[in-house]
């Protein structure tokens, strides 16, 4: 057994309202420069619905991620090495800018400068590809709430696979539809298939936290990736001629910040935390022949931050204390191993993805209170389950392979919380029998509903940060934050503020914020005065700040 460490989310569909807030700070951040128009490596879904890119889950078509050979080995779904040699110039095998869309603006010039006349100016829809007219088709939320779904939602390649077994599994009728919200990133896999596409090695999986991110010198522009990625999250920026992908904000996990996207959540709904795995053991559970058994072969490599043998195997092989402390009280573990309500998207693909879900319940207790049932009572619920809005089948092939009966538990495990502590909110008996039902005691519900309900921040994001003796072997160079002020650290040199080598934008950033948070007062502008952050700048023109004032120069 060896142990290594992942950082991983863990995303509340119930929270999730579709507001794009995680979308849009995310773009701000990463890819809000020429060349990445239409680059989201952060977007919310509407289920059903096609995705974005468009079908990207039809691996009929993509050929993304893993399959078995006749011998039960483990084979990228696009081929070998023979294969990819001969397909290396034009590879056909991945989504075409149509799939995405064509990025576009609108001619804002032309209602300025236009001159007086009876007609109002409009403003045509220009490409941002070939500055030429367009017309809008497509876009990352095209499907946003349904839109259209009464003429394109058969082509959701999950309703088109239920329809193939059962005409009746999925209506799109106004009174039957169904919806749901599905945020998506990069799953950052423990069997990347991207990294094992990749002709050039410029993508790796970085040892210290699982992060899975793309060399850019390295990087050759093969997009070889994008084909094998079966989620489609690595993109091709058309500018520099490289592939980007999600890179789990990687420079604010180094210092203890969570994401942008789990920072700007207005529903609270994402987690992070540590895993701890057995890395001896990923191809193994990955050849798991029968996909439905999938998930729990990936649960089981999942290692209990308990176990005196794990923490001995992990101090072996240099996973610091804090590091352990982290792992114990993970949130995203006990979602996904203690409670078991989070799983893995599409696990079929067999890349081991480390970004999991918690399955929506519908909203069933407004049907069963409208037909004079007591909607809170735990047997509704569970009888409620079979006749859910949303279909179990369209659930279990999104997280579980198809099986039915993982998200039966699942859903009864929630319906079983909430129906406890309706108890214990109005200060009556509470039943013991309820979480019993579902394999659970009354302290780990209690404790389920604290996670999911009420977590504090803290508790939400439970990220180490890097060590100081690890510096050699991020991207960036960050401090330790083992205590505040520590080395690197405003106002912390031995010759005052700045002293020694400049601190790294995501320290500046992380004081920024602490500053902001705590203070009575807000936060001075002079807290960055004269620093300019140029990870972000396309070099049109001098952002402020880049520069000093005249009257500064005096």
């Amino acid at each position: 057994m060896r142990v290594m460490a992942q950082v991983g989310m863990v995303m509340n569909l119930d929270k999730c309202i579709g507001c794009h807030t995680c979308s849009v700070t995310c773009k701000q951040a990463w890819t809000n420069r020429s060349g990445t128009e239409y680059v989201w490596f952060n977007n919310v879904e509407t289920r059903p619905g096609q995705g974005y890119p468009r079908r990207y889950e039809d691996q009929e078509r993509w050929r993304g991620g893993w399959r078995l050979n006749r011998r039960g080995k483990l084979r990228l779904r696009t081929g070998g090495r023979l294969q990819k040699l001969l397909t290396i110039f034009a590879s056909p095998v991945q989504p075409t800018i149509s799939d995405y869309y064509e990025p576009w603006t609108y001619d804002y010039q032309t209602l300025v400068e236009a001159p007086l006349g009876d007609d109002f100016p409009v403003a045509r829809p220009k490409s941002l590809l070939t500055g030429e007219d367009t017309k809008v088709t497509w876009s990352a939320n095209w499907d946003d709430n349904l839109g259209g779904a009464t003429e394109y939602g058969d082509l959701d390649p999950v309703v088109a696979k239920l329809r193939q077994e059962s005409s009746d599994a999925v209506t799109f009728s106004f009174e039957q539809t169904f919806m749901f919200y599905l945020p998506r990133i990069c799953e950052h896999c423990l069997n990347p298939s991207c990294m094992a596409s990749c002709p050039s090695g410029a993508i790796y999986k970085r040892a210290e936290d699982g992060i899975v991110l793309v060399d850019q010198d390295r990087c050759r522009g093969w997009r070889q990736c994008i084909t094998g990625c079966p989620y489609k999250k690595i993109y091709f920026n058309h500018k520099s001629g490289k592939a980007e992908k999600c890179t789990l904000c990687y420079p604010r996990i180094e210092v203890g910040q969570p994401t942008v996207c789990s920072e700007t959540c207005v529903g609270r709904l994402r987690y992070l935390g540590l895993f701890l795995y057995d890395v001896d053991a990923v191809t193994a559970a990955a050849s798991t022949p029968d996909p439905q058994d999938l998930y729990q072969a990936q649960l089981d490599l999942l290692l209990d931050p308990n176990d005196p043998q794990v923490i001995a195997a992990a101090r072996r092989d240099g996973i610091p204390e804090d590091w352990l402390d982290a792992a114990r009280r993970s949130p995203i573990y006990a979602l996904a191993k203690e409670f078991r309500v989070a799983l893995p998207l599409h696990p079929e693909y067999r890349t081991m993805p480390m970004v999991w879900y918690v399955p929506p319940l519908s909203p069933i207790v407004d049907l069963l209170a409208g037909q004079g049932h007591d909607a809170e009572d735990h047997r509704n619920l569970f009888g409620a389950i079979d006749t859910l809005r949303i279909p179990v089948e369209y659930l279990a092939e999104l997280f579980t392979a198809g099986d039915t009966g993982v998200i039966d538990t699942v859903l009864r495990r929630l319906a079983a919380m909430r129906s406890y502590m309706r108890d214990v909110t109005l200060g009556r008996e509470t039943d013991a029998t309820i979480p019993a039902s579902v394999g659970l005691s009354e302290e780990q519900i209690y404790r389920m509903y604290r996670l999911m309900a009420l977590a504090k921040y803290e508790e939400r994001y439970v990220i180490p940060p890097a060590h100081l003796e690890q510096a050699e072997n991020l991207d960036e160079m960050a401090c330790s934050l083992d205590y505040d002020d520590g080395p690197g650290m405003f106002e912390s040199g031995a010759f005052g503020e700045a002293s020694g080598r400049p601190a790294p934008v995501s320290v500046e950033t992380f004081h920024a914020l602490r500053q902001r948070q705590t203070s009575d007062s807000a936060t001075s502008e002079s807290v960055l005065a004269g620093r300019t952050n140029l990870l972000n700048w396309d070099g049109n023109g001098a952002p402020a700040g880049l520069f000093p004032r005249r009257e500064d120069r005096s």
